[in-house]
């Protein structure tokens, strides 16, 4: 399989349509539909449906975007391999690659980001967010450099910075609702109460342990995997988002209000990098910086 023919692939999968791939990518049509077919029968599997001719779209098969999503890995870590192997020995440039969850605790990445950007001004920064099965799943394909966990770390896999910085579970509720008036909120405050969850959440983790009732025993209005999303929905009066400080502003005119969990429930925050990993000089100044400018907090 050659990186050339997925990077066709990847262009008939966008355009759907190989007319349009072919000119986007000027070959001749009949050029690109044999590529194609040469990479199917190659995989043993068919990759595009055919529309008919009035139409002429494609459409992936099951095992046509399950390469889709492997080719878009492949082709994501050949660049990221390119551009640091062409960096020179004295000049510091690149990228550096973080995957996070949501959470106000990455200011402390931008903060030493931007100590490193008046030394390198050529280092640039890539943030995905995720929960913390993506950044995982990332962070083992070699797709980003750190990630940005929460709880316990799996120190045979990984070597780890913890951050000097607890995330704080609560309750996102609508100002006029009667729990507002309230300065902490408990387990029975929410027994009877339309909640949203974390997708995570809602399987089964710390806020369900804290409730002290199996997720299946909750009512559960709606899940979501980006707080911004949920305070939308808390807003429409849909429910109260379990979710972490500091992420969606309530303050001033906003409609909304936080109420901390009691007991009291934090999070710890942990840098994690996997073990053995090479790193690219701008990854290797990060991490420096970083060292230092938690040893400053500290």
């Amino acid at each position: 399989m050659e990186l050339r023919v997925l990077n066709y692939f990847l262009a008939i999968a966008r355009e759907q349509s190989i007319v349009h791939a072919a000119e986007s990518l000027h070959l001749s049509q009949p050029t690109l539909s044999t590529q194609i077919k040469n990479l199917e029968q190659e995989l043993g599997k068919q990759l595009f449906i055919r529309g008919s001719k009035g139409t002429r779209k494609v459409t992936l098969t099951e095992e046509g975007m399950i390469l889709k999503k492997r080719a878009e890995e492949i082709l994501d870590l050949v660049k990221k391999a390119e551009n640091e192997v062409r960096l020179t020995d004295d000049v510091i440039m690149g990228d550096v690659y973080i995957g996070t969850g949501e959470t106000d605790g990455i200011r402390l990445i931008a903060k030493a980001a931007k100590k490193l950007q008046g030394r390198y001004p050529g280092v640039s920064y890539h943030i995905s967010s995720g929960n913390a099965t993506l950044v995982s799943e990332y962070l083992d394909k070699g797709l980003i450099d750190f990630g940005i966990v929460f709880g316990d770390v799996d120190l045979t896999k990984y070597n780890a910075l913890e951050m000097p910085y607890h995330d704080t579970w609560g309750v996102l509720m609508r100002k006029d609702s009667l729990l507002a008036r309230k300065d902490s909120i408990t387990p029975q405050d929410l027994y009877d109460l339309p909640l949203i969850l974390s997708q995570q959440e809602a399987e089964g983790g710390n806020v369900t342990q804290w409730l002290g009732r199996e997720p299946s025993r909750l009512n559960i209005a709606a899940t979501y995997n980006l707080i911004f999303n949920a305070s939308l929905l808390v807003d429409e009066g849909l429910g109260y988002a379990v979710g972490l400080d500091k992420i969606i502003n309530t303050t001033g005119e906003s409609s909304l209000c936080f109420r901390p969990l009691k007991p009291e429930l934090k999070n710890k925050m942990s840098i994690i990098w996997k073990k053995y990993q090479v790193f690219s000089k701008p990854v290797e100044k990060f991490l420096e910086v970083l060292r230092q400018s938690l040893v400053t907090t500290g």
